[in-house]
């Protein structure tokens, strides 16, 4: 099979993904000729055109260059997809994103932020602390970070910074020299069968960790510490470390910028704490993670957030309710995936406690088919009980409704990890 480096001319199915489109542009950097396609349209294939890279919204047999060294295609692309048949015709190697990655981190000392939550965020936090404090790393990371303005950042050194994720041991393809462990809940249960099976998938990835590299996690986490047990490596405590200001609410946060400080003290022992300070408190934040958008156009302040877990969405929900005081919230939720929405029903009836008025889009089913076990009705009915006013909706009604009732004073969050982040936008733009 072709190694990443040996490939001068990559196809990537899947292009516009956050990890694919992060993964373009460190080839691109590279030298390599990048040519993509995609569904639909996002501001990520957007930045890929502002960098040069183009994508085809048209994924047809034709669009695969003859002259193609290797093909990249993302996990949501199965083998019937015309350009990976092409590929096959045309005896193009094909290799997986994850598959890719675990390249680049081979040949990198790589930090690899996993978790339940937050590693988004505290990858983002992390690069921008060790590029401000001139390690130059490498970073892929799983939303675009406005201190760059992209979710990949240029580094010379050795050093690889890259958000891990953990859906069907996807992390395991990574080599990390340094391992953040933020949090372990059950998720993903269309893959896992229970807490024990992701637990035992987190405890792969910690044996992963050399001698003389080191896990940084909470190891009195209750969830956390049977991954650990036996380890003979290094566990470095983040709870411990300072309460460092940022410029966003919830104690998720502070929990986020705890590990990402561990992390930059540990790699760079003499980084200053005036420094560490001030590159938390800078941090800009990312994409769709308490990302204040702007106004309605009738005066009403609106967020953008990625939650799609129970745990999530109550903590962001908690958070949003501390900073906006006795404020009304109007929640717009995407529920993400038939099957956690089924599994992690009782989670999702209780995290929406904050909210005054919650309206449900039609379930996200991504690479799921809708089996009619679950629905956004089925979600309303569960939330109702709890004692909030919340009801289902199409995108449409959704749109409808936050442009003419919420006003000046008023809070909307537009929540979720599908295609809902469009309504934010266009709430801001009609304003």
């Amino acid at each position: 099979m072709i190694r990443l480096d040996e490939a001068k001319r990559v196809h990537m199915v899947g292009i516009g993904g956050i990890g694919m489109s992060a993964l373009a542009q460190y080839l691109a950097d590279q030298g390599v000729r990048v040519s993509g396609s995609d569904r639909s349209h996002s501001p990520v294939t957007e930045l890929l055109a502002e960098k040069g890279i183009d994508t085809t919204y048209e994924q047809e047999k034709g669009i695969v260059p003859e002259d193609t060294d290797l093909l990249i295609y993302t996990e949501a692309v199965w083998e019937d997809n015309l350009e990976r048949v092409r590929a096959t015709e045309l005896g193009i190697p094909q290799r997986s994103y994850f598959d890719a990655l675990g390249d680049i981190s081979k040949a990198k000392r790589t930090i690899a932020i996993a978790g339940t939550h937050g590693k988004t965020t505290t990858t983002g936090m992390l690069a921008r602390v060790l590029k401000d404090a001139g390690l130059s790393p490498t970073a892929i990371v799983g939303s675009l970070v406005r201190d760059f303005g992209s979710n990949y950042l240029a580094g010379n050194s050795d050093w690889f910074v890259v958000e891990a994720c953990e859906y069907k041991r996807d992390f395991l393809t990574l080599s990390p020299e340094i391992l953040v462990i933020t949090n372990i809940e059950f998720d993903h249960s269309d893959y896992y069968k229970d807490l024990a099976d992701v637990q035992s998938a987190f405890r792969s990835m910690a044996l992963k960790v050399p001698a003389g590299g080191c896990i940084i996690t909470n190891p009195s986490d209750p969830n956390i510490a049977p991954v650990l047990e036996g380890l003979s490596v290094l566990v470095i405590d983040y709870t411990k470390e300072t309460r460092y200001p940022t410029r966003f609410p919830g104690e998720f946060n502070v929990m986020n910028a705890r590990a990402a400080s561990a992390v930059a003290r540990y790699v760079m022992p003499n980084l200053s704490e005036e420094a560490l300070r001030d590159s938390l408190a800078e941090f800009k934040g990312t994409w769709r993670r308490f990302e204040y958008k702007g106004k309605t156009a009738r005066g009403a302040d609106v967020y953008d957030d990625y939650a799609h877990h129970p745990t999530a969405v109550e903590k962001t929900m908690t958070a949003l309710r501390e900073k906006v005081g006795s404020t009304k919230i109007f929640v717009a939720f995407h529920p993400h995936l038939f099957s956690r929405t089924r599994d992690l029903l009782p989670g999702f009836a209780t995290a929406f406690k904050e909210a005054d008025t919650l309206l449900i889009a039609p379930i996200y089913g991504a690479r799921e088919v809708d089996d009619g076990s679950m629905s956004s009705e089925i979600l309303a009915d569960s939330i109702r009980k709890n004692g909030v006013d919340a009801s289902a909706a199409s995108f449409k009604e959704i749109q409808a409704f936050l442009e003419t009732e919420p006003s000046a004073g008023d809070v909307v969050m537009i929540m979720g990890a599908g295609d809902i982040y469009t309504i934010a936008d266009q709430l801001v733009e009609s304003s």
